[in-house]
Order: structure tokens, then C-alpha cells, then sequence
């Protein structure tokens, strides 16, 4: 049986954020963090103590997250990943797996890509990502991610990208959807590498995207959120950029995409590779209409003492946007047609 060799990586709580930076949604959120009970056969799996990954249909634990995919197949099944640091990877090429922390932000998966692409690189029916860590993923390409989704329904849930390249990164021409939620990005994006530039979210022409109560912070280059989807939904989520080094803009939809952008709070940073806009619409060309896209009940503001004026919506398409009530700090424009 192969040994599973811990990763060296230093494990930090996923929620370990100061109080007063998060909306109480979020820490109400981080308080209800929960995962379904684990059969005690599962745990003692082989009678060797808890295993390191365990397939929980049947109770039997493998040496390595790849023999633990594999075991499933083309079949419905759920890997539990045992608390620690892991230098592992995952290729899903068949069947729905779902992949679920033993006790959640207490598994990590950091340090190793698959193909060289990602700590999970997802291409089967479907997928679901619960608790887990991802952490300290870099390739030569600059797109080094937690995952990669290629095909089929992707949702995460209760989990913390973060020091990494990428985060979660979708393949194109897909007609699917990911789904995130309760979810943290922290310290990823660069713009140094010759796949061009990296994002904490880069959704791809994936067909729907949804990101939920999750909060964006500290991005170290390109975009927190950046989507080509056909439709886009952001909701009560966060995006402080207080502590960002070189970032472009807080959400980007490069070609368009209806939807909404509702509930959110948005800070800009002062350290900016591009400040002229938070939100940015068709910058690339409009493949899809943004006719009906709702933003409303927004917060958007700079850090305090920046002297400076972006805008909060800037559109390149001439679509129809429907605002609603957003509040603006000082110096933040509400909309500007480019």
C-alpha cells in the first residue's frame, strides 16, 4: 500500500479572520460549520486506526487520495480526508466523487498539482468539495490552482484557498456550473508568468456560475473574481482588498453575462495594478448580454485617506443594467460607460 507523506506546510485555521473585518453573515456562517458524521468503520478503516483517505460507502481507507478516486469510478461516491498536511493530488476522470474534510479546515491539500494544474483536477459527472484546505499550488504556467474543473457540476463548500496561484480555475466551452459558498480566498492571483494573469475565481465559458457568502481579501495580483459565464450570481459575499498587492478589478465579466451582483461589500486597496473600476463588464468584448444584470444593496468604498475616484460599475457593453440601491463611500462613482 502506498505511504502518504505529510505536507510541510503550516496549517492555519480557514476562518482565522479579525472579527471586525467580517459582515455578520460570515461569522454566523463560520459558527454553523458542520459535516455529516463519519461511520466509525470508515474511521478504523482496516483496522490500522483513521485512515488518510477513506472511501465511506465502504468503509475502506487507501494510502493515497488518487487510489481513493480511482476506487470509486465511474460510480457516486465520497472520499473523507482525514485531518493533517497532505502532499497530494487528484485526477477525477469518471463518476461523481465527493471529496470531504474529516473535521473541516483541518485537511489541507497543498504543495502538489496534478498534471501540472491543480491540487484536484476535476473531469468526471460530477463533483463536491467540502472543508478542505488548499495551499502553496504553483506551476510553471503561472495557473497553479486547488482546482481545476473541466467537466461536469462543481460545488464547494466550507472551504479556504489560499498562497497559491489560482484558486478555483474552470476549463471553456462547457455548458455546467460551479457553485461556491461559505467559502475564503486568501493571498492568490499573479501576473508574472506567461499564461497572462491569474484570479482568485477564473470561471471560464462554463454557463453558470454562483459564488455565495465567501470573502475575497489580500489578492496578490489579477482579479478576485473573474467570469466569462453566460450568467453570474454574487451574493453576500466580501472583497477586501484593504491588503492587496497589485490587483486589478473586484469582480471582472470580460464578455457579458446576466444575472446579479446583490448583498455585497466591496474595499479597494490602495496597492492597485488598475483602481479605475471595482466592477467591470464586456472589457473584452460582449459574447453574452448583460441585459437585466442586477446590481443592488451593495457597499462599495476605498480604504480610508485614498485620494482617488473609481468607478464602482464600469460597462463597455451599452446593455441595459438594472441598479438598485447601493451605498457608496466618498469618492466612489456610481457608473461609468466605456
Amino acid at each position: 500500500m502506498l505511504t502518504t507523506q505529510p505536507y510541510s506546510g503550516l496549517m492555519d485555521s480557514p476562518f482565522a479572520q479579525p472579527a471586525a473585518r467580517l459582515p455578520r453573515w460570515l461569522l454566523a456562517a463560520v459558527g454553523a460549520v458542520a459535516v455529516s458524521a463519519i461511520p466509525l468503520a470508515a474511521l478504523l478503516a482496516q483496522g490500522r486506526g483513521p485512515a488518510s483517505f477513506t472511501v465511506a460507502e465502504t468503509g475502506r481507507g487507501y494510502g493515497s487520495l488518487q487510489a481513493a478516486v480511482d476506487a470509486i469510478g465511474d460510480r457516486e461516491g465520497t472520499v473523507i480526508i482525514a485531518s493533517g498536511n497532505w502532499n497530494e493530488c487528484a485526477v477525477q476522470d469518471a463518476g461523481v466523487v465527493h471529496f470531504r474534510a474529516a473535521e473541516p479546515g483541518k485537511a489541507l491539500l497543498g504543495g502538489k498539482a496534478c498534471e501540472g494544474k491543480a491540487a484536484l483536477v476535476l473531469r468526471g459527472r460530477g463533483a463536491s468539495v467540502e472543508g478542505l484546505v488548499f495551499a502553496d499550488l504553483a506551476v510553471d504556467d503561472g495557473n497553479g490552482a486547488g482546482i481545476r474543473l473541466e467537466q461536469g457540476p462543481l460545488r464547494v463548500s466550507q472551504s479556504w484557498f489560499r498562497d497559491s496561484q489560482q484558486g478555483i480555475m474552470t476549463t471553456n466551452g462547457v455548458d455546467s456550473e460551479l457553485v461556491v459558498d461559505k467559502s475564503t480566498f486568501t493571498r492568490l492571483g499573479t501576473c508574472e508568468n506567461s499564461a497572462g494573469c491569474a484570479h482568485s475565481i477564473y470561471a471560464g465559458d462554463y454557463g453558470r456560475v454562483t459564488v455565495t457568502r465567501s470573502r475575497f481579501e489580500q489578492g496578490t495580483g489579477g482579479h478576485y473574481l473573474k467570469s466569462r459565464a453566460a450568467r453570474i450570481v454574487v451574493e453576500e459575499c466580501s472583497f477586501d482588498d484593504a491588503n492587496g498587492h497589485g490587483t486589478n478589478y473586484l469582480i471582472d465579466l470580460p464578455n457579458g453575462g446576466s444575472g446579479a451582483i446583490r448583498g455585497n461589500w466591496f474595499v479597494q486597496g490602495r496597492d492597485k495594478d488598475n483602481w479605475s473600476a471595482m466592477i467591470a463588464i464586456g472589457a473584452e468584448g460582449a459574447r453574452y448580454t448583460s441585459d437585466g444584470l442586477v446590481i443592488a444593496d451593495n457597499d462599495a468604498r476605498l480604504v480610508p485617506n485614498l485620494a482617488r475616484s473609481p468607478a464602482f460599475v464600469a460597462d463597455w457593453t451599452g446593455d441595459s443594467l438594472v441598479f438598485g440601491d447601493n451605498t457608496l463611500g466618498p469618492n466612489v462613482r456610481r457608473f461609468e460607460r466605456r
